[in-house]
């Protein structure tokens, strides 16, 4: 049995209250229905900026009523000081992932992204410290390691942030550091890459591209890709995502805290490589996609290329990513076909 197994066994055996921030988001909504059906109570705090009410109705439709009621839902804003206090009340493990992705929408937003991923963060760090959670876990970002040219990207060689957006997740990180040596609160940053899967929305000018290029090829659309299509990046599935964050909250080794993670498969996928990809995987349930991709301009603020080193996070926390890309993308596209329909 795997540490991830174990954990989720002694979660239904001995339920927790975790504080799921951002819980109408992609990854939130993901985390609170792997919570709900361990049997754990979540207080859910989202504003709906980009997140939205139906990603919790199709949670509440996998979860059965029981489970359903451990559910506890705050509309608030993380940055409003008194909304993170209301939700970190009486709370055993926050799980914070609210914030504003994109690098684009930083770009064009950069005082907006600063508030959310800033302000916000600070907000939910000192009202989790003062309310005396178990464990505090946020959602960092890749896009902390900007220029560094070195591949696998390896958690203690960063470069120079290339976005407002990268910016505002390394200074995240740089307040969990002084508020572990503060106040001694750790924490633990888990630095997603490129993290896809069901519920991802592909709506909005700011979409991930998995989603939007699924949903493009299911209604006959064009697909652009920025650049030559050989930027490649770490592409990791929702649930590997969930595992390393379920660890991360209940971790119970000190030496593990006050750290940053990678959290990937460890591998690189070219974006030529992955329209190939959801194009099999489109064609094996049935949908025919015969146009051919559309190149245009590279976009600002992006990495050319993008590979995690995990060696980390399987030593200090006994991750182990069990879906690979290929798996991933047959899971994402199967669910994409669903909801089309």
């Amino acid at each position: 049995m795997s540490q991830y197994q174990t954990v989720c066994e002694q979660l239904k055996q001995a339920p927790k209250t975790w504080l799921v921030t951002g819980v109408a988001g992609f990854i939130g909504s993901n985390l609170l229905e792997t919570l709900l059906k361990l049997d754990q109570k979540v207080i859910g705090l989202d504003n709906f900026a980009t997140g939205h009410q139906y990603n919790l109705d199709e949670v509440q439709g996998l979860v059965t009523p029981e489970q359903w009621a451990n559910f506890s839902f705050i509309e608030g804003d993380i940055r409003h000081f008194e909304d993170c206090q209301k939700a970190c009340a009486g709370v055993d493990y926050v799980l914070h992932e609210a914030a504003l992705g994109s690098v684009p929408r930083s770009i064009a937003d950069p005082i907006t992204t600063n508030a959310t991923n800033i302000s916000g963060f600070l907000n939910m760090l000192t009202a989790a410290r003062d309310a005396k959670v178990k464990s505090f876990t946020y959602a960092a970002s890749s896009s902390t390691y900007g220029d560094h040219p070195a591949l696998p990207k390896v958690e203690e060689h960063i470069g120079n942030p290339l976005s407002p957006y990268a910016v505002t997740k390394y200074v995240n990180e740089l307040y969990a550091d002084v508020f572990a040596r503060t106040y001694g609160f750790k924490t633990i940053g888990l630095r997603y890459f490129n993290v896809f899967g069901k519920r991802q929305d592909p709506n909005g000018a700011y979409a991930a591209v998995i989603p939007k290029w699924t949903a493009a090829m299911i209604a006959g659309d064009d697909v652009f890709i920025n650049g030559d299509g050989e930027t490649s990046r770490d592409f990791c599935y929702i649930d590997n995502t969930v595992q390393a964050n379920i660890l991360a909250a209940t971790t119970e080794n000190e030496n593990a805290k006050n750290q940053v993670y990678n959290v990937a498969v460890g591998d690189r996928t070219t974006l030529n490589d992955l329209f190939n990809a959801i194009k099999v995987a489109l064609n094996e349930n049935s949908v025919t996609y015969t146009k051919e991709p559309i190149y245009r301009e590279f976009r600002a603020g992006d990495v050319r290329h993008s590979q995690a080193s995990i060696e980390k996070i399987k030593s200090f926390l006994d991750y182990q990513p069990n879906y690979k890309i290929g798996l991933g993308i047959e899971l994402a596209v199967n669910w994409y076909l669903v909801r089309n329909n």
